[in-house]
């Protein structure tokens, strides 16, 4: 896959290379009685409004529903209080009394994390955040699941809360690679037995292809491949052998890799890259 365009904290993100869109058609919705159909009109297949405001941007699911919960979401100056409204377009929808504009064209970027920063928008407690090395010019984004404070490396992050939820989902199938250098000792035989998934203090872990690469006095780096991406699940595999991780890297997501972005820089993957990704998907669409 092609480099991605790459800018670094402070610089301006160049606008993207708009390409053009396929007019599509879709049956029209069969009459319905229920409340949180009331809403949905035109030709158009309704969709529940917390995936709408999703695919625009405005938050992931789960924070959509939070905030449609609080009150802040509403249709023509009514609050809605179910996230299974059903709506054909975001017209007439605001959050927090400011209207939503149409979803563009979904946008993914690939952010080098340094080690030190929370994958999260605020912190109570003032520690630094991802949002602070993020360069200006840059869309609103979400992160694509998470790397913990001292992780580093590759983060996807993504305009589109829809798609962001479909890389998370284990059931995607979506590949993550990680390097981890720890202390102590571990046999190839430890590390290959966990492809066939390992439970520890109750939690049950997938598959994961691991293989020592190289031991250097008395540490050893290792290559780790998975596909659920649990809390800490690198870290918690590692140390239940007996490993004490003094670094980790995630190196590649999916078809996306870290290749030479530096810390805290950026690159965005272009359309037709994109595109191409997302028919791979498991349940994929264009």
């Amino acid at each position: 896959m092609r480099p991605p365009q790459k800018t670094s904290p402070g610089k301006t993100l160049p606008p993207p290379k708009r390409g053009r869109r396929q007019a599509r058609t879709a049956p029209a919705a069969p009459a319905n009685p229920h409340p949180a159909r009331a809403a949905a009109k035109g030709g158009r297949e309704p969709q529940r409004i917390a995936k709408l405001l999703a695919r625009a941007g405005i938050a992931s699911r789960r924070e959509i529903e939070r905030m449609i919960a609080e009150g802040r979401v509403a249709i023509d100056g009514a609050a809605i209080d179910t996230p299974a409204t059903l709506l054909t377009s975001l017209k007439g929808v605001t959050v927090d009394g400011k209207p939503v504009a149409a979803p563009e064209a979904t946008r993914l970027f690939l952010f080098h994390k340094p080690k030190g920063l929370l994958t999260t928008e605020r912190d109570p407690k003032g520690r630094p955040t991802i949002y602070d090395r993020l360069p200006a010019g840059l869309p609103r984004v979400m992160p694509v699941g998470r790397l913990d404070l001292n992780t580093e490396g590759l983060l996807l992050l993504t305009t589109d809360g829809e798609f962001k939820r479909q890389l998370e989902l284990p059931s995607t199938g979506v590949e993550r690679i990680y390097r981890a250098r720890c202390y102590g000792t571990v046999h190839q035989e430890q590390l290959e037995a966990l492809i066939e998934g390992i439970e520890i203090d109750g939690v049950r872990y997938g598959s994961i292809d691991a293989n020592m690469e190289r031991r250097t006095g008395a540490n050893v780096w290792i290559e780790m491949k998975l596909r659920e991406g649990k809390n800490r699940e690198v870290r918690r595999v590692l140390e239940h052998l007996g490993l004490e991780v003094s670094r980790l890297i995630r190196i590649a997501y999916g078809a996306f890799e870290l290749g030479d972005l530096q810390p805290g820089e950026v690159g965005e993957i272009a359309q037709h890259q994109l595109v191409a990704f997302r028919k791979t998907l498991k349940g994929g669409r264009e």
